[in-house]
């Protein structure tokens, strides 16, 4: 794959891209609170201007924002079950002899190593920067993969750390979590009717009008939020998947490992259940088993959380200089 980008300039591009989505979410916070006030509790119109509801949701958006990137990988890993690695066992000996050696090769501090008790293979990183970094495999990951296979893994996630891409897709995983309990209390407090009050209230005035305008752009807003920072989320990772890919196999000097490797989770047929949806754009592969995730085109651009495996092993044979067998 040609990628005109380097590493430096991916670190800063994902350093810049974390900032900015941190104060987006502030500001889409700030609009939920703004809606509060002029439609339920009446605290901003042309008459009053106490803000209540808009200081309080920013003040929640900005601890949020800050304990996402602070504290965002030990939830990750907590909602998982991980565990910290047991060199006892022999293939999680192995598991860390690897991490071991890409850490090496990468220049980069060795991260802290976890295990998810769960039969499907995939893994993920996470963490804040390279100092503040973890990978986590699945048991299931273990049992499927050869070491050389597993080593095109962990190159994978590694890069994801030197790229600092777990910086901004672990503060992403987290503000979704914030964003669908905020756009719950909204949706609950639609139900006990006070926007309807007030919408009634002022209706019979051209102000009444555009009140109630905004008033269904804000609840449509409220409804669509989730599935925008979804989006948003897939868009992120899709991206990043085919550079930490050949990173990856610029780590490892064995390309052909990491397409072995794909194709074996490709042929896993069980999602990853410890893995809920909020940070399945973590995985090396998609968590979930999403047919989307196969697919080309401007939907699979939108809704797809990864880029399909097929594309992503005929790059790795690429890089190796080996064509795809004939059909």
């Amino acid at each position: 794959m040609h990628n005109t980008t380097n590493i430096y300039e991916q670190q800063e591009h994902n350093k810049r891209d974390t900032a900015l989505l941190m104060g987006v979410f502030i500001l889409f916070v700030g609009l939920l609170g703004l809606g509060l006030d002029a439609f339920y509790l009446g605290t901003v119109s042309a008459d009053v201007f106490m803000p209540v509801g808009t200081v309080l949701a920013m003040g929640f958006g900005a601890i949020t924002a800050v304990w996402s990137l602070k504290s965002g990988a030990k939830a990750v890993l907590s909602s998982t079950n991980a565990v910290p690695v047991d060199e006892s066992i022999p293939a999680q000996k192995q598991l860390m002899n690897i991490v071991e050696e890409m850490s090496i090769a990468s220049g980069l501090p060795k991260p802290k190593v976890y295990v998810v008790p769960d039969p499907d293979p995939n893994a993920f990183a996470t963490g804040k920067d390279p100092s503040n970094s973890s990978i986590a495999v699945t048991q299931g990951l273990l049992d499927s993969l050869n070491r050389e296979e597993l080593q095109g893994v962990v190159a994978h996630e590694m890069s994801h750390i030197r790229n600092y891409d777990i910086r901004l897709m672990t503060v992403i995983a987290a503000l979704i979590g914030a964003i669908l309990l905020l756009s719950d209390w909204a949706r609950r407090g639609m139900m006990w009717g006070g926007g309807r009050r007030r919408s009634r209230s002022s209706g019979g005035s051209a102000g009444g009008a555009v009140a109630l305008i905004l008033f269904i752009l804000w609840i449509i807003g409220v409804i669509l939020a989730p599935l925008i920072s979804q989006l948003m989320a897939m868009a992120v990772s899709r991206k990043r998947e085919y550079y930490a890919d050949a990173s990856g196999a610029e780590l490892t000097r064995n390309p052909l490992a990491l397409a072995a490797a794909l194709g074996k989770l490709d042929a896993a047929s069980a999602p990853t259940a410890s893995i809920k949806r909020g940070a399945a754009h973590l995985c090396i592969v998609d968590p979930l088993g999403r047919s989307m995730n196969a697919k080309e085109g401007a939907a699979a651009n939108l809704f797809a959380s990864h880029p399909p495996i097929v594309s992503r092993i005929a790059r790795l044979r690429a890089m190796a200089y080996q064509q795809e067998p004939a059909k």
